[in-house]
């Protein structure tokens, strides 16, 4: 029989899995979004939060629905080959490739070096970065008390300091809102909407959702139906807080455009409004608040890569992972953010359609008695659309025109697959391929996973 959790224990893991999810990006990205959107904030806001935080809800609770042990088992409903290739291309993109040095490299960008001259600039990277990831790597030494750590300690710290900021904004705004730019005039929600996968958030709910249902297995939840009840109910705490607070950085970067003008991304935003608002201590506050959102993000990545590629590879022990990631990230943090921003889009645009279709059909998976050959053609097709998606961002982020191959696929996917130009291509084959494979799956005897 299930125990009764306390709602102070949903608060500590809900902060827990807030923390997790918020980085400076989730900082960087709604900022700029208001400072665009001007007048048609809102309608964009609600795209945001609809991929910011509703689908790492749902991956989330996807985790705790299908009952698998991790996301390689949950992956395995594919192909075992295909579980063992995604699970570790996603471990290793959120973790040592792109978003655990983009924790270092933003917050060091953002919360130090402008405090430091240009010409110091480099060395002062390495400096930081050797610390932030030293700290990074005691911290995931002891993966056991990282509900502890994050939840109770580090968490707080962020939520109180951007409250404090956010309060000041709501109460004595710094202008009005201005007029929209670019796609924000006539697409304000479909923008926010493929914004907010710019957080990166929906794959790493496929890892962190792990963490939370080992949180509260170890409070003495063990059923599937205790375990999606308490995930939803931690889960909501987390999505509130990074909602409000979402909503409320959006709204400063609304506020900010007249008495700033437009910056090219959110950091100056958030940096100059502290600096309104509080002269050189609202610098310094801002910098402490990026480097405990960086670092609790850092922590939880690094934690959870280790045990993922320690299972995998159970000869070689966690430490050995957790200390080897560090030292990787340490050099590839220090190739500075806008190297890892490049180079990061591309495989974003290959995995995050492969991710959110596996969520979908996470919850799909009773109505088509589990079969295989739903998840095999839906997940073939969605590759299919994602692959070219990502070889395009790719010649997009060299500044290279597309390959000869590659323009007529282009092409044919602009003029066939609507969506296509808003980054939802993958959407109506999705639903065909879904219900069609879906009813041949009901009315025949098809494998099961």
């Amino acid at each position: 029989m299930d125990k009764k959790i306390s709602f102070s224990n949903y608060l500590v893991i809900g902060v827990m899995l807030f923390a997790l999810f918020f980085g400076a990006g989730n900082l960087i990205f709604p900022a700029s979004l208001g400072q665009n959107a001007g007048t048609n904030l809102w309608p964009a806001v609600l795209g945001f939060l609809a991929t910011g935080i509703g689908l790492p809800f749902l991956g989330t609770l996807a985790m705790g629905f299908s009952g698998s042990k991790n996301l390689q088992d949950l992956s395995n409903r594919v192909h075992p080959i295909f579980a063992v290739i995604f699970t570790s291309l996603l471990y290793l993109t959120i973790g040592p490739f792109f978003a655990l040095p983009r924790t270092g490299a933003v917050s060091y960008e953002i919360g130090i070096q402008p405090f430091i001259g240009a010409e110091y600039a480099q060395i002062g990277l390495l400096i930081f970065t050797v610390f932030f990831f030293g700290v990074t790597m005691l911290f995931s030494l002891n993966p056991s008390k990282i509900v502890d750590n994050v939840g109770k300690y580090l968490a707080p710290g962020i939520i109180v300091g951007l409250f404090i900021l956010l309060f000041f904004v709501v109460i004595k705004p710094m202008g009005g809102f201005e007029e929209p730019h670019g796609s924000y005039v006539d697409k304000a929600f479909m923008t926010g909407f493929t914004e907010g996968y710019n957080t990166m958030d929906a794959l790493a709910s496929l890892v962190f959702g792990i963490i939370v249902i080992t949180a509260i297995r170890s409070m003495g939840v063990n059923s599937t139906k205790g375990i999606i009840g308490a995930t939803a109910k931690a889960g909501g705490v987390a999505i509130f807080f990074l909602g409000l607070i979402y909503a409320g950085i959006a709204y400063l970067g609304a506020t900010s455009t007249g008495i700033f003008g437009l910056f090219d991304n959110g950091g100056p935003v958030l940096s100059s409004a502290s600096e309104h608002y509080f002269g050189s201590f609202g610098a310094v506050l801002l910098s402490v608040v990026i480097f405990l959102a960086c670092l609790t993000t850092s922590i939880g990545l690094l934690t959870a890569c280790g045990e993922y590629f320690h299972t995998l590879m159970p000869k070689i022990s966690y430490k050995a992972f957790v200390i080897f990631f560090s030292v990787f990230t340490c050099i590839i943090a220090n190739f500075g953010l806008s190297n890892i921003i490049t180079y990061s889009i591309p495989v974003l645009m290959l995995l995050y359609p492969l991710a959110i279709v596996l969520i979908l059909l996470t919850f799909l998976s009773p109505i088509f008695n589990h079969a295989r050959i739903v998840y095999v053609s839906v997940m073939f097709v969605t590759f299919l659309i994602s692959v070219i998606d990502g070889f395009k961002a790719l010649c997009d982020s060299l500044e290279i025109e597309h390959y000869s191959w590659l323009k007529p696929i282009v092409s044919f996917y602009e003029n066939s697959l609507p969506f296509y130009n808003v980054g939802l291509g993958w959407l109506i084959p999705f639903v065909i391929v879904t219900i069609i494979t879906g009813v041949i799956a009901r009315f025949q005897k098809v494998a099961t996973v």
